[in-house]
């Protein structure tokens, strides 16, 4: 009780103190210290809502050469296949509002869209992008996916373990295009034979001295057959056909992430 007591009379001088010491303050001071704090506030106040209102519309189109990424890209765009485009070489990038919501009525934000190069010389382009990327469409040609299945999953397997999408968790949908080819394989098969890939990937890089692996981050749990669940990341996958204008699901996962 005693201790209270004195806590009491301590907090009673010190209250005395200030008050005394803010009565020694000439008023314009006093007034213009607390105009300078509630200017401060008011700015904080703004700019917190400033940075949630201008999150990233960027959405980036990757995937091995001739999947089909930039096919897709100009049905986004335009709902055409653009037939007769060759492998790019440099990014397609464009900010625009998705061709199927033309016809809707009232504002609907844009999505800056990029398709990036698959050629193995040119990934080092999405690093460039990542920054910036509120979700990526990796894009895997279903029609003949075997004979790319360890590369797809070498380029992807990369992009899952970069830092920016394991620290900013970007959201990745895996893209099974040209799914309309009756000899097309299915998504379900072609999630489990990535899987397969990317868990060997695991073992024979986990073999490797940290020192020789450029990637900052590893995926999966440990004494456990990864499986794109285990990513802090969501993977999803999706069927489309880019030459048929079939781009649904992307567009649907794309306005998930990239609200209208």
């Amino acid at each position: 009780m005693e201790n209270l007591e004195d806590l009491k009379i301590m907090a009673e001088q010190w209250s005395n103190q200030g008050i005394e010491y803010l009565q020694k303050i000439p008023p314009v001071q006093l007034y213009a210290a607390i105009g300078v704090l509630l200017f401060t506030t008011v700015l904080l106040l703004l700019s917190i809502r400033l940075a949630r209102r201008t999150k990233s519309n960027t959405v980036l189109l990757s995937g091995l050469s001739g999947s089909g990424k930039t096919v897709l890209f100009y049905q986004l765009r335009d709902g055409s296949s653009h037939q007769g485009t060759v492998t790019s070489m440099e990014p397609n990038e464009g900010t625009f509002v998705l061709h199927s919501e033309n016809a809707k009525k009232g504002k609907i934000k844009p999505v800056h869209l990029v398709d990036v190069p698959g050629h193995s010389r040119l990934r080092p382009k999405l690093e460039e992008f990542l920054p910036q990327a509120a979700a990526i469409v990796f894009v895997v040609d279903a029609l003949e996916f075997l004979p790319n299945c360890r590369a797809a999953s070498e380029y992807l397997y990369d992009i899952l373990t970069n830092a920016n999408v394991v620290k900013k968790k970007i959201p990745v949908l895996l893209c099974c295009n040209k799914t309309d080819k009756l000899t097309a394989h299915t998504k379900e098969f072609i999630r489990k034979q990535m899987e397969k890939e990317i868990e060997k990937l695991r073992a024979s890089r986990s073999a490797v001295s940290t020192a020789d692996i450029a990637n900052d981050f590893t995926i999966g749990i440990e004494g456990e057959v990864f499986s794109f669940s285990h990513c802090c990341n969501k993977v999803t996958v999706a069927e489309a056909s880019g030459l048929n204008g079939e781009t649904v699901q992307v567009q649907d996962f794309i306005r998930e992430h990239i609200k209208p």
